[in-house]
């Protein structure tokens, strides 16, 4: 006690011997706790982590377990002197110091949170269509988070050092407008790159039609959108305009829908009429991938007795639709000869009356 009592008589600055004391236990005993929670208890909530379903809590975990002895000791530090006596200019490069050091760890922890955000959102939707565009927008996406998070983490910075952000806030605004506007549209090709990635209305070897342009799909990039047509030559598509025309995704579909017309002659007796549209099921059900729906008689043409036929054939390959129709096709072809059935093209019959 005597030892205490004599440190309290001893000055040196504003502080004195038992302040300096103070600040020498709370700045050990810090250190002391956080290595104790870095060390120890972390250790232990990462074995009972290791028990869950879930990753972020290893991840969260993971973060703290990044922080490096330094911080801890610069907060020891900093949280030790607090009830010292100090100049101003002191403190407040102390208070400073100590912001960009949370700042700086803050914006590491939210990263690594980021990257494992879309870390699962790619394994979550990795199969085979997972292009390098897919892994290009995603990393984009990162880089841009990222970007925002030191801009946010500079302007706070700035802030406690005494300088005014509001204009330098209003300044970025403006000039972002103006950036915005002599790339809108370049930005809008960008935006529409990630609302294909996000949307996905196709993926890269998909076979869409864009009006009255077919072909697969090639690449994604950032701006353009590249096709690769039926006759061979690459169609360039901008992404603003993909993403505000109507699409159709042949390769989306589970199995394509077949309609079409028979139409026979007008001698046809009505017992063969009738036993047309199980003529056409028979054959259609004996066909791979075909699948019979509906045969009727429908209508009295000008040249011929119409017959509508619809069917599915089970494969989104074009190739696929074409074999299952010359099949049916040739079938149908000869199940007619062979029962009679005359096949009518466009004919007139002209009646002549013979007057004396």
């Amino acid at each position: 006690m005597d030892f205490l009592e004599q440190l309290k008589i001893i000055s040196w600055g504003s502080n004195t011997g038992y302040d300096y004391l103070t600040a020498l236990v709370v700045f050990v005993a810090l250190v002391f706790l956080l290595k104790v929670f870095q060390a120890i208890i972390l250790s232990k909530l990462q074995k009972l982590a290791l028990k869950t379903a879930t990753e972020f809590d290893d991840i969260l975990i993971e973060i703290f377990k990044k922080v490096k002895p330094p911080f801890y000791f610069f907060v020891s530090i900093f949280f030790a002197i607090k009830s010292l006596i100090l100049p101003d200019l002191f403190n407040r490069a102390l208070l400073v110091l100590f912001i960009i050091v949370i700042v700086y760890e803050v914006i590491k922890a939210v990263e690594r949170i980021v990257d494992y955000i879309f870390r699962k959102y790619l394994e979550k939707n990795q199969d085979e269509d997972t292009d390098q565009h897919s892994e290009a927008m995603i990393k984009l996406m990162q880089v841009l988070i990222k970007v925002i998070l030191w801009i946010f983490g500079l302007i706070l910075i700035l802030s406690n050092l005494g300088i005014n952000v509001t204009s330098l806030v209003a300044g970025m605004g403006i000039g972002g407008i103006a950036i915005a506007l002599a790339l809108q549209n370049v930005l809008g090709d960008l935006f529409s790159a990630f609302s294909i990635y996000i949307d996905k209305p196709f993926k890269v070897g998909d076979y869409i039609q864009i009006g009255t342009d077919r072909g697969m799909v090639e690449k994604i990039g950032m701006k353009t959108t590249r096709i690769r047509t039926l006759q061979g030559e690459q169609l360039v598509v901008s992404n603003q305009e993909l993403t505000s025309a109507r699409i159709q995704n042949f390769r989306r579909m589970e199995k394509r829908r077949v309609a079409f017309n028979l139409g026979v002659t007008y001698g046809t007796s009505p017992e063969k009429l009738a036993a047309i549209p199980k003529i056409i099921k028979d054959i259609v059900d004996k066909v791979d991938l075909a699948e019979f729906d509906r045969c009727h008689f429908v209508e009295y043409k000008d040249s011929d007795l119409s017959f509508e036929v619809v069917m599915f054939i089970d494969s989104k390959e074009y190739t696929d639709y074409l074999a299952a129709r010359q099949e049916i096709n040739l079938e149908i072809y000869k199940k007619f000869a062979v029962e009679g059935i005359e096949f009518a093209y466009p004919t007139q019959t002209l009646f002549i009356n013979k007057s004396k």
